[in-house]
């Protein structure tokens, strides 16, 4: 997404319901220890075989999707188990927006967090901008954050947002940059919390050091 809340790119229709976040990512890449390497495996078992052959047939396997920076989904997108390495990896493929008419509810909020940006849409909006993106001639696709509004080449829509939400992605910012934003408030809130209570200051650390003292 861009500075000012802009995202302009191909879509890839996946018109399937009830996406979830297991097929997205599967388990067998939930292994490291940071979020590196997760876009090997988006959509794993869609995109190759048991061989580990790559289905040509498979959208996002296609060249005209190849560079795809939005999704068009089915409803119900992102549910089942709660796994934020769905998102990280969706990211991470270049997925900068997924169109429902649906989402699974943990998802949603994980995706929105990160700033991976989820538009509810009608089902019949959602089935108009499929149209246009399983054509790769009328595949690009415009979202304005600031004015909420999706425009495919023949549907125009809006979509909503919490404030909070929408802040965030025109600011670009996560949920911890969010937070950062009061960091003058949050560090002035502490100081007086311990200026009043300093016996509850660092309590597990001072124990520590008192369970220990002279072994």
């Amino acid at each position: 997404m861009n500075n000012n809340g802009h995202i302009e790119g191909i879509a890839a229709p996946l018109p399937l319901a009830n996406l979830d976040t297991d097929q997205i990512m599967p388990k067998q890449f939930l292994r490291g220890i940071d979020k590196s390497g997760l876009d090997k495996g988006v959509l794993y078992d869609m995109r190759f075989d048991g061989a580990g052959a790559i289905r040509e047939d498979f959208v996002l396997n296609q060249p005209e999707y190849a560079q795809a920076r939005v999704l068009i989904a089915g409803p119900n997108f992102g549910c089942g188990s709660s796994r934020e390495h769905a998102v990280w990896g969706l990211q991470q493929y270049g997925i900068q927006a997924v169109i429902a008419p649906s989402f699974g509810e943990i998802f949603y909020s994980n995706a929105m967090n990160n700033r991976l940006l989820l538009i509810g849409l009608t089902e019949q909006q959602v089935q108009r901008v499929m149209a246009d993106a399983a054509d790769p001639a009328t595949s690009m696709i415009s979202i304005d954050v600031h004015t909420m509004t999706v425009r495919s080449h023949s549907c125009s829509a809006t979509f909503t947002l919490l404030d909070r939400h929408r802040h965030m992605f025109i600011e670009g910012l996560d949920m911890i940059g969010a937070s950062l934003v009061h960091k003058d408030a949050i560090l002035a809130f502490a100081s007086r919390h311990w200026a009043q209570q300093p016996w509850l200051k660092d309590v597990a650390g001072r124990s520590c050091e008192r369970l220990f003292a002279g072994a």
